[in-house]
C-alpha cells in the first residue's frame, strides 16, 4: 500500500461510497425487485455476452465458484437460463439466457436506464459532460477502461424481406472484398429462392443476426437427406465482426442439427474464405474434398467440409 495514503483520503473515499450506494438505491431492494445486486449484474452479463462459460463469468465478476453455481442453478430453475454443450470443447458448457430470461431482465435493464437518466436529468449539458468526464477519469485511474456502450445482439427467425437482404449482402460484400462477379450473387439468389419455396420447418431453420437493431448476419440449415443437414449462406457484415457472432451462428446450426437427429452436417466453401474456415475448424468440421474451379471471375479451390455427430 502506498505510504502517503492518509486517514483523510480513506474517509473521503468511504464517504463517497456511502453517498453513492444510497443514491442508486443499493441499500433498498435493488431496482425495486426481488433480486440482489449480484444477481442483476449476473443477468446483465448473460444478456450482453455471447454465450459465456461459468469460468469466464466467475473470473470477470470476481465471484466464488460455489456462489456463482448456486446463482446459475437458481436461474435455470426459473427457466431463465440454459446450458448448451460447447461444440469446441465437450468439457465446457455455454450459458445462454432463454426467451423467459430475456423477458425477465428487460424491465430491470429499463429501470436501471431510467434511474441513470434521473441522476443526469437535473444537470445542464456542461455539468453533465464534466460529471461523465470525471467518472471516466476515475475508472481509468483505478485500472479500468472507460465503459463502451453495450451492444445488443439478437438472433431471430427470418421475416419477409430478409432473404432478399441476404442475397444483397452476399452480392455487395463478396464484390467489395473478393472481387466476385454477379455470377456469385445469382448463385446465392438461387439458393435463397429454393429455401423459400421448399422450406420445411420440421427439419430446416434460418437465423438473422441483429446488432443494435440492425441486420448484420445470417445462416441457414437445410435438409440434404434424412441423415444429413447442410449449412448454407453464412454471412456477417464488417460492423459485426470480432464479436463472436459468426461462431454463434454456426453453433446454432450445429445445435439444431443435433436436436433434430441428423447424423452429419456438411457445407461448401472455398479456400479464400479464411475467417469462415477458421470458425468451421474450431467447431470440429473436417475438410473432406477439394476441387479446382473457375467461377465468379477467379480461379478458386472449392472445398467440402463435414461434421459428424
Amino acid at each position: 500500500m502506498t505510504t502517503d495514503v492518509t486517514a483523510r483520503h480513506v474517509e473521503a473515499l468511504r464517504a463517497f461510497n456511502r453517498f453513492w450506494t444510497r443514491r442508486i438505491g443499493v441499500l433498498d431492494p435493488y431496482l425495486d425487485g426481488e433480486l440482489s445486486l449480484t444477481e442483476v449484474r449476473l443477468l446483465y452479463e448473460l444478456a450482453h455476452r455471447d454465450q459465456p462459460t461459468a469460468t469466464e463469468l466467475g473470473r470477470d465478476l470476481g465471484l466464488d465458484a460455489g456462489h456463482l453455481s448456486r446463482l446459475l442453478r437458481r436461474f435455470i430453475e426459473r427457466g431463465w437460463l440454459e446450458r448448451v454443450p460447447s461444440p469446441a470443447d465437450a468439457r465446457q458448457n455455454l450459458l445462454r439466457l432463454t426467451k423467459q430470461g430475456h423477458a425477465a431482465f428487460a424491465p430491470m435493464e429499463q429501470r436501471s436506464r431510467d434511474d441513470a437518466a434521473a441522476v443526469l436529468a437535473p444537470l445542464d449539458a456542461p455539468a453533465r459532460d464534466r460529471l461523465l468526464g470525471a467518472l471516466a477519469h476515475v475508472q481509468r485511474a483505478l485500472g479500468g477502461e472507460s465503459a463502451a456502450p453495450a451492444r445488443t445482439v439478437v438472433l431471430r427467425d427470418p421475416r419477409p424481406g430478409d432473404l432478399g437482404w441476404v442475397v444483397q449482402q452476399h452480392g455487395e460484400l463478396y464484390a467489395a472484398e473478393y472481387g466476385y462477379t454477379s455470377e456469385f450473387e445469382a448463385l446465392v439468389a438461387d439458393v435463397a429462392a429454393k429455401y423459400l419455396r421448399d422450406f420445411d420447418p420440421q427439419w430446416e431453420k434460418g437465423w438473422i443476426a441483429e446488432l443494435d437493431g440492425e441486420r448484420v448476419g445470417a445462416v441457414f440449415v437445410v435438409r440434404k437427406s434424412a441423415t444429413v443437414a447442410q449449412l448454407r449462406l453464412l454471412i456477417l457484415g464488417p460492423a459485426a465482426r470480432g464479436l463472436g457472432l459468426g461462431k454463434r451462428l454456426v453453433d446454432e446450426c450445429i445445435a439444431f442439427a443435433r436436436a433434430k437427429g441428423y447424423r452429419k452436417m456438411v457445407l461448401w466453401t472455398n479456400g479464400q474464405l479464411e475467417a469462415a474456415r477458421a470458425i468451421y475448424t474450431s467447431r470440429g468440421f473436417v475438410r473432406t474434398s477439394t476441387e479446382a474451379m473457375h467461377a465468379y471471375g477467379h480461379d478458386l479451390t472449392a472445398e467440402t467440409w463435414e461434421l459428424r455427430f
